[in-house]
Protein backbone atom coordinates (compact mmCIF):
# COMPACT_ATOMS: atom_id res chain seq x y z
CA UNK A 1 0.00 0.00 0.00
CA UNK A 2 0.98 3.71 -1.02
CA UNK A 3 0.29 6.06 1.57
CA UNK A 4 -1.33 7.89 -1.12
CA UNK A 5 -3.81 4.86 -1.95
CA UNK A 6 -5.52 4.94 1.64
CA UNK A 7 -5.43 8.94 1.98
CA UNK A 8 -7.30 9.49 -1.33
CA UNK A 9 -9.22 6.80 -0.49
CA UNK A 10 -10.02 7.73 2.56
CA UNK A 11 -10.63 11.65 1.96
CA UNK A 12 -13.18 10.50 -1.19
CA UNK A 13 -15.18 8.53 0.76
CA UNK A 14 -15.50 11.13 3.69
CA UNK A 15 -16.62 13.66 1.24
CA UNK A 16 -19.11 11.17 -0.23
CA UNK A 17 -20.50 9.20 3.27
CA UNK A 18 -18.88 11.39 5.54
CA UNK A 19 -20.33 13.90 8.78
CA UNK A 20 -20.88 17.16 6.98
CA UNK A 21 -23.75 17.93 9.48
CA UNK A 22 -22.36 18.48 12.79
CA UNK A 23 -21.85 22.82 13.79
CA UNK A 24 -18.18 23.12 14.28
CA UNK A 25 -18.02 21.63 10.11
CA UNK A 26 -17.45 24.06 7.67
CA UNK A 27 -15.47 26.12 9.55
CA UNK A 28 -11.90 27.27 9.54
CA UNK A 29 -12.38 29.65 12.67
CA UNK A 30 -9.83 28.21 15.09
CA UNK A 31 -12.03 29.47 17.95
CA UNK A 32 -15.28 27.25 17.05
CA UNK A 33 -13.05 23.94 16.03
CA UNK A 34 -10.65 23.98 19.23
CA UNK A 35 -14.08 24.29 21.69
CA UNK A 36 -15.87 21.24 20.12
CA UNK A 37 -12.37 19.64 20.22
CA UNK A 38 -12.36 19.95 23.62
CA UNK A 39 -15.71 19.10 24.31
CA UNK A 40 -15.62 15.86 22.41
CA UNK A 41 -12.72 14.38 24.50
CA UNK A 42 -14.09 11.46 25.66
CA UNK A 43 -17.81 12.77 25.22
CA UNK A 44 -19.83 11.51 22.29
CA UNK A 45 -21.04 13.92 19.43
CA UNK A 46 -24.97 13.34 20.95
CA UNK A 47 -24.01 14.78 24.25
CA UNK A 48 -21.93 17.26 23.17
CA UNK A 49 -24.19 18.46 20.17
CA UNK A 50 -26.45 20.81 23.18
CA UNK A 51 -23.37 21.92 24.91
CA UNK A 52 -21.65 23.31 21.86
CA UNK A 53 -24.92 25.55 20.62
CA UNK A 54 -25.54 26.65 23.90
CA UNK A 55 -21.94 28.12 25.19
CA UNK A 56 -21.53 29.93 21.65
CA UNK A 57 -24.28 31.74 22.50
CA UNK A 58 -23.07 32.93 25.86
CA UNK A 59 -19.29 32.92 24.62
CA UNK A 60 -19.28 33.75 21.22
CA UNK A 61 -16.14 34.88 20.74
CA UNK A 62 -12.67 34.04 22.01
CA UNK A 63 -13.11 37.49 24.05
CA UNK A 64 -16.12 36.93 25.22
CA UNK A 65 -14.72 33.66 26.82
CA UNK A 66 -11.60 35.08 28.58
CA UNK A 67 -13.68 38.53 30.15
CA UNK A 68 -16.10 35.50 31.93
CA UNK A 69 -15.63 34.80 35.44
CA UNK A 70 -14.56 30.98 36.13
CA UNK A 71 -17.56 30.31 37.97
CA UNK A 72 -19.64 31.35 34.53
CA UNK A 73 -18.20 29.17 32.66
CA UNK A 74 -18.42 26.06 34.92
CA UNK A 75 -22.22 26.65 35.21
CA UNK A 76 -22.21 26.72 31.12
CA UNK A 77 -19.81 23.23 31.58
CA UNK A 78 -22.19 21.53 33.89
CA UNK A 79 -22.96 18.18 33.23
CA UNK A 80 -20.54 17.73 30.53
CA UNK A 81 -18.30 16.23 33.02
CA UNK A 82 -14.19 16.46 33.33
CA UNK A 83 -14.61 19.59 34.33
CA UNK A 84 -10.49 20.29 34.31
CA UNK A 85 -11.34 20.92 30.42
CA UNK A 86 -13.38 23.94 31.47
CA UNK A 87 -10.62 25.41 33.12
CA UNK A 88 -8.28 24.30 30.70
CA UNK A 89 -10.22 26.18 28.02
CA UNK A 90 -11.07 29.41 30.29
CA UNK A 91 -7.15 29.56 30.84
CA UNK A 92 -6.30 29.08 27.36
CA UNK A 93 -8.77 31.99 26.40
CA UNK A 94 -7.01 34.26 28.63
CA UNK A 95 -3.68 33.24 27.64
CA UNK A 96 -4.58 34.27 24.16
CA UNK A 97 -5.98 37.28 24.69
CA UNK A 98 -2.96 38.06 26.91
CA UNK A 99 -1.15 37.33 23.52
CA UNK A 100 -3.14 39.38 20.85
CA UNK A 101 -5.58 36.80 20.56
CA UNK A 102 -3.76 35.56 17.37
CA UNK A 103 -3.87 31.54 17.15
CA UNK A 104 -0.74 29.50 16.52
CA UNK A 105 -0.96 27.84 13.27
CA UNK A 106 0.90 25.10 13.84
CA UNK A 107 0.44 21.80 16.10
CA UNK A 108 3.95 22.40 17.92
CA UNK A 109 2.88 25.92 18.95
CA UNK A 110 -0.85 24.76 19.91
CA UNK A 111 0.12 22.07 22.22
CA UNK A 112 1.91 25.13 24.10
CA UNK A 113 -1.59 26.34 25.50
CA UNK A 114 -3.15 24.91 28.35
CA UNK A 115 -5.42 22.18 27.43
CA UNK A 116 -4.21 21.45 24.08
CA UNK A 117 -3.01 17.76 23.54
CA UNK A 118 -1.32 16.86 20.97
CA UNK A 119 -4.01 14.92 18.90
CA UNK A 120 -6.11 17.91 19.59
CA UNK A 121 -3.59 20.48 18.36
CA UNK A 122 -3.36 18.82 15.15
CA UNK A 123 -6.77 18.42 14.70
CA UNK A 124 -7.09 22.42 15.11
CA UNK A 125 -3.67 22.60 12.62
CA UNK A 126 -5.12 20.30 10.07
CA UNK A 127 -8.53 21.65 9.70
CA UNK A 128 -8.00 25.27 10.31
CA UNK A 129 -4.88 25.84 8.93
CA UNK A 130 -4.00 23.15 6.80
CA UNK A 131 -1.21 21.70 8.04
CA UNK A 132 0.02 17.89 6.89
CA UNK A 133 -0.19 16.49 10.66
CA UNK A 134 -2.23 13.45 11.86
CA UNK A 135 -4.55 13.01 14.38
CA UNK A 136 -4.24 10.31 17.08
CA UNK A 137 -7.60 10.29 19.15
CA UNK A 138 -9.04 6.92 20.58
CA UNK A 139 -10.85 6.25 16.92
CA UNK A 140 -8.22 7.40 15.02
CA UNK A 141 -5.52 4.92 17.50
CA UNK A 142 -8.20 1.91 16.53
CA UNK A 143 -8.42 2.72 13.26
CA UNK A 144 -4.83 3.21 12.07
CA UNK A 145 -3.74 0.14 14.93
CA UNK A 146 -5.96 -2.14 12.64
CA UNK A 147 -5.23 -0.95 9.15
CA UNK A 148 -1.46 -1.60 9.99
CA UNK A 149 -1.45 -4.42 12.06
CA UNK A 150 0.30 -2.76 15.05
CA UNK A 151 1.10 -4.78 17.69
CA UNK A 152 2.61 -2.64 19.94
CA UNK A 153 0.63 -1.82 23.84
CA UNK A 154 -1.05 1.44 22.97
CA UNK A 155 -1.28 1.74 27.25
CA UNK A 156 2.71 3.06 26.70
CA UNK A 157 3.73 6.67 25.60
CA UNK A 158 6.13 5.37 23.90
CA UNK A 159 4.90 2.77 21.77
CA UNK A 160 2.31 5.08 20.78
CA UNK A 161 5.05 7.60 19.31
CA UNK A 162 5.92 4.73 16.86
CA UNK A 163 2.01 4.14 15.94
CA UNK A 164 2.25 8.21 15.51
CA UNK A 165 5.09 8.06 13.07
CA UNK A 166 3.14 5.25 10.89
CA UNK A 167 0.21 7.71 11.20
CA UNK A 168 2.23 10.47 9.54
CA UNK A 169 3.82 8.33 6.97
CA UNK A 170 0.25 7.53 5.40
CA UNK A 171 -0.35 11.34 4.34
CA UNK A 172 -0.43 11.94 0.79
CA UNK A 173 3.31 14.21 0.26
CA UNK A 174 1.06 16.95 -1.46
CA UNK A 175 -2.23 17.36 0.19
CA UNK A 176 -4.01 20.07 0.22
CA UNK A 177 -5.71 22.13 3.08
CA UNK A 178 -9.15 20.78 1.68
CA UNK A 179 -7.84 17.60 2.19
CA UNK A 180 -6.32 17.37 5.01
CA UNK A 181 -9.24 18.89 6.44
CA UNK A 182 -11.37 15.98 4.82
CA UNK A 183 -8.85 13.14 5.65
CA UNK A 184 -9.00 14.59 9.36
CA UNK A 185 -12.73 14.30 9.56
CA UNK A 186 -12.62 11.20 7.76
CA UNK A 187 -10.17 9.37 10.59
CA UNK A 188 -13.05 10.75 13.00
CA UNK A 189 -16.05 9.24 10.48
CA UNK A 190 -14.60 5.86 9.95
CA UNK A 191 -13.65 5.19 13.20
CA UNK A 192 -16.75 6.38 14.81
CA UNK A 193 -19.45 4.49 12.06
CA UNK A 194 -17.20 1.90 11.09
CA UNK A 195 -14.32 0.62 13.03
CA UNK A 196 -15.81 0.90 16.03
CA UNK A 197 -14.67 -0.93 19.23
CA UNK A 198 -16.96 -4.30 18.78
CA UNK A 199 -18.79 -5.18 16.04
CA UNK A 200 -16.76 -3.20 13.60
CA UNK A 201 -18.46 -3.13 9.67
CA UNK A 202 -15.46 -4.49 7.70
CA UNK A 203 -17.61 -5.29 4.74
CA UNK A 204 -18.53 -1.30 4.43
CA UNK A 205 -15.06 -0.15 5.19
CA UNK A 206 -13.77 2.14 2.17
CA UNK A 207 -10.33 0.88 3.72
CA UNK A 208 -10.61 -2.77 3.52
CA UNK A 209 -8.21 -3.62 1.14
CA UNK A 210 -5.72 -1.98 2.52
CA UNK A 211 -6.64 -3.39 5.98
CA UNK A 212 -3.76 -5.93 7.68
CA UNK A 213 -5.98 -6.54 10.72
CA UNK A 214 -8.85 -7.93 8.15
CA UNK A 215 -6.37 -9.76 5.93
CA UNK A 216 -4.93 -11.70 9.05
CA UNK A 217 -8.46 -12.12 10.70
CA UNK A 218 -7.14 -10.17 13.43
CA UNK A 219 -9.67 -7.12 14.01
CA UNK A 220 -10.74 -8.16 17.01
CA UNK A 221 -7.66 -8.43 18.90
CA UNK A 222 -6.38 -5.17 17.95
CA UNK A 223 -5.45 -2.29 19.16
CA UNK A 224 -3.86 -3.89 22.30
CA UNK A 225 -4.37 -1.81 25.66
CA UNK A 226 -3.12 -3.66 28.38
CA UNK A 227 -3.52 -1.16 30.97
CA UNK A 228 -6.97 -0.59 32.68
CA UNK A 229 -7.49 1.92 35.35
CA UNK A 230 -9.47 -0.27 38.39
CA UNK A 231 -13.02 0.99 39.01
CA UNK A 232 -13.42 2.39 42.68
CA UNK A 233 -16.57 2.60 44.74
CA UNK A 234 -16.99 4.90 47.09
CA UNK A 235 -19.69 6.21 49.53
CA UNK A 236 -20.54 10.01 49.52
CA UNK A 237 -23.19 11.31 52.33
CA UNK A 238 -23.85 14.67 50.76
CA UNK A 239 -24.80 17.29 53.91
CA UNK A 240 -28.39 19.05 52.74
CA UNK A 241 -28.38 21.97 55.19
CA UNK A 242 -31.92 24.04 54.26
CA UNK A 243 -32.92 27.32 55.81
CA UNK A 244 -36.66 28.07 56.52
CA UNK A 245 -36.91 30.05 53.21
CA UNK A 246 -35.99 27.29 51.28
CA UNK A 247 -32.19 28.08 50.33
CA UNK A 248 -29.90 25.42 50.52
CA UNK A 249 -26.39 25.54 51.72
CA UNK A 250 -23.81 24.91 49.21
CA UNK A 251 -19.38 24.91 49.04
CA UNK A 252 -16.97 25.38 46.64
CA UNK A 253 -14.96 21.39 46.10
CA UNK A 254 -11.38 21.80 45.89
CA UNK A 255 -10.03 22.97 43.19
CA UNK A 256 -8.54 19.45 42.47
CA UNK A 257 -10.40 16.08 41.99
CA UNK A 258 -14.02 15.11 41.57
CA UNK A 259 -16.33 17.99 40.62
CA UNK A 260 -12.90 20.46 41.36
CA UNK A 261 -14.22 23.93 41.70
CA UNK A 262 -18.01 23.09 41.34
CA UNK A 263 -20.16 23.95 44.13
CA UNK A 264 -22.08 20.64 45.91
CA UNK A 265 -23.90 20.08 49.60
CA UNK A 266 -20.97 19.24 51.77
CA UNK A 267 -19.16 16.21 51.09
CA UNK A 268 -18.69 13.49 54.40
CA UNK A 269 -17.18 9.93 54.06
CA UNK A 270 -18.41 8.52 57.09
CA UNK A 271 -22.27 7.93 57.94
CA UNK A 272 -21.80 8.78 61.63
CA UNK A 273 -20.57 12.19 60.97
CA UNK A 274 -23.46 13.06 58.27
CA UNK A 275 -25.48 11.96 61.58
CA UNK A 276 -24.48 14.33 63.94
CA UNK A 277 -26.29 17.38 64.25
CA UNK A 278 -24.09 20.43 63.08
CA UNK A 279 -24.43 23.73 64.52
CA UNK A 280 -27.08 25.55 63.43
CA UNK A 281 -29.58 23.17 63.43
CA UNK A 282 -32.52 23.04 65.97
CA UNK A 283 -32.13 20.76 69.36
CA UNK A 284 -33.74 17.29 69.15
CA UNK A 285 -33.74 17.21 65.40
CA UNK A 286 -33.79 14.40 63.47
CA UNK A 287 -32.25 13.96 59.87
CA UNK A 288 -34.16 13.04 56.61
CA UNK A 289 -32.50 10.60 54.93
CA UNK A 290 -32.91 10.54 51.06
CA UNK A 291 -32.63 7.17 48.99
CA UNK A 292 -28.95 6.80 47.38
CA UNK A 293 -28.34 8.03 44.33
CA UNK A 294 -26.32 6.04 41.92
CA UNK A 295 -23.60 7.92 40.15
CA UNK A 296 -21.06 6.33 37.45
CA UNK A 297 -17.61 8.45 36.85
CA UNK A 298 -14.84 6.62 34.27
CA UNK A 299 -13.27 4.87 36.99
CA UNK A 300 -15.17 5.61 40.09
CA UNK A 301 -18.67 4.49 40.78
CA UNK A 302 -20.37 6.96 43.70
CA UNK A 303 -23.15 6.42 46.07
CA UNK A 304 -24.75 9.58 47.60
CA UNK A 305 -26.65 9.34 50.19
CA UNK A 306 -28.57 13.06 50.86
CA UNK A 307 -28.69 13.69 54.41
CA UNK A 308 -31.06 16.68 54.74
CA UNK A 309 -30.95 18.84 58.14
CA UNK A 310 -33.48 21.93 59.16
CA UNK A 311 -31.12 24.68 59.39
CA UNK A 312 -32.41 27.06 62.07
CA UNK A 313 -33.66 30.72 61.78
CA UNK A 314 -30.94 33.48 62.57
CA UNK A 315 -28.83 31.14 62.64
CA UNK A 316 -24.78 31.93 61.96
CA UNK A 317 -23.64 30.04 58.61
CA UNK A 318 -22.14 26.91 58.65
CA UNK A 319 -18.49 26.60 58.35
CA UNK A 320 -17.11 25.76 55.26
CA UNK A 321 -13.94 24.24 54.57
CA UNK A 322 -14.01 26.90 50.91
CA UNK A 323 -16.19 29.27 49.71
CA UNK A 324 -20.20 28.73 50.35
CA UNK A 325 -23.11 30.08 49.86
CA UNK A 326 -27.12 29.80 50.21
CA UNK A 327 -29.04 29.50 47.13
CA UNK A 328 -32.78 29.66 46.31
CA UNK A 329 -32.58 29.06 42.45
CA UNK A 330 -30.69 26.24 40.50
CA UNK A 331 -32.05 26.47 37.04
CA UNK A 332 -29.06 26.21 34.43
CA UNK A 333 -27.82 29.92 33.99
CA UNK A 334 -29.73 29.90 30.12
CA UNK A 335 -32.43 29.90 31.83
CA UNK A 336 -31.91 32.70 34.79
CA UNK A 337 -29.79 35.03 32.57
CA UNK A 338 -30.35 37.92 34.83
CA UNK A 339 -28.81 35.85 37.80
CA UNK A 340 -25.00 35.14 39.04
CA UNK A 341 -24.59 31.75 37.68
CA UNK A 342 -23.42 28.57 39.59
CA UNK A 343 -21.91 25.93 38.70
CA UNK A 344 -23.20 22.35 40.17
CA UNK A 345 -22.29 18.77 39.10
CA UNK A 346 -25.29 17.45 37.19
CA UNK A 347 -26.64 14.80 39.26
CA UNK A 348 -26.96 17.32 41.84
CA UNK A 349 -28.28 19.84 40.14
CA UNK A 350 -31.27 17.37 38.89
CA UNK A 351 -31.88 15.54 42.37
CA UNK A 352 -32.39 19.08 43.82
CA UNK A 353 -34.41 20.30 41.44
CA UNK A 354 -36.70 17.05 41.31
CA UNK A 355 -36.72 16.74 45.33
CA UNK A 356 -36.21 20.35 47.40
Amino acid sequence: MEPADFFDTLVAWQRRHGRHHLPWQGTRDPYRVWLSEIMLQQTQVATVLPYYQRFLQRFSHLNALAQAEPDEVLAHWSGLGYYSRARHLHACARQLVQQGGHWPSTAAELQRLPGIGASTAAAIAAFCFGERVSILDGNAQRLLARLLAFEGDLAHAPTKRVLWQQAQALLAPQASAADMAAYTQGLMDLGAQICTRSRPRCSDCPAAAYCQALAQQRVAELPQKSRRSPRRHEDWWLLLLRRPDGAIWLQQRPPRGIWAGLYAPPVLHAEQAALQAPPGVGAGQTPILHPVIPHSLTHRELRLHPVQWQWAAGAQDPIADGPGRWVHTLGKPQQHPAQQPIALPAPIRAWLLENL
